[in-house]
């Protein structure tokens, strides 16, 4: 019998670094904690929405001109896309993948971010400033999964290139990157202390 080929089609990717900047996380978390603080749009929203914890995403769309903590981070993010869009072959046609939306998350005990996409972006990341012990992994989803009507199952120890979720547990300093359509969640934060991480998106112009 010939030797059978099998090829992997339409992969997902998953873009993981440490920035190793020094000083700034220390920096990034200070500053975190003082918006969480002072935004009280912001803790509002998260209250109304159930959010233990803070989130800028409804209230502050000015984070890289409010403190120059971010726009430092920014920087970095845009090196890290550019060679992301490259492992992607993306065709930008003349135009450039650019930082479209920045927002911080403060995560208190308890707190979930339940399953999404981000709609209207390119590339998504996450970068985390400060994960204590036990706190909550960030969950991705195959996007075929609901078309698999019909598929049995995974194996408890399947490869991460053939499960339907995947779990990651980064450590502070970490930047994840993945194409926006990829659907993804954080499971409940377990941890004591403030799982502190800054999310975005980069849109296609």
């Amino acid at each position: 019998m010939a030797d059978a080929r099998i090829d992997s089609l339409f992969v997902t990717r998953l873009y993981r670094v440490r920035l190793g900047a020094r000083g700034l996380d220390a920096a990034l978390e200070k500053t975190c904690l003082a918006l969480a603080r002072d935004d009280k749009a912001g803790r509002r929203w998260a209250r109304e929405h159930g959010y233990k914890g803070y989130t800028s995403y409804a209230s502050l769309d000015d984070l890289t001109t409010r403190a120059s903590v971010f726009a430092e981070l920014a920087r970095h993010f845009d090196r890290h896309v550019k060679r992301f869009a490259r492992t992607l072959d993306f065709d930008l046609a003349g135009h450039a993948l650019q930082l479209d939306s920045l927002w911080v998350n403060v995560m208190e005990r308890g707190s979930i971010h339940t399953g999404h996409i981000h709609p209207h972006s390119a590339i998504s990341g996450t970068y985390y400033v400060s994960v204590p012990q036990g706190a909550a992994a960030i969950r991705f989803e195959d996007p075929r999964l609901p078309l698999m009507m019909a598929a049995p199952s995974k194996k408890k120890r399947a490869k991460d290139a053939n499960r339907s979720f995947v779990s990651v547990a980064p450590k502070a300093g970490t930047l994840l990157l993945w194409e926006s359509f990829v659907r993804h969640e954080v499971m409940a934060n377990m941890g004591y202390g403030k799982r502190i991480s800054i999310s975005f998106n980069y849109a296609w112009r």
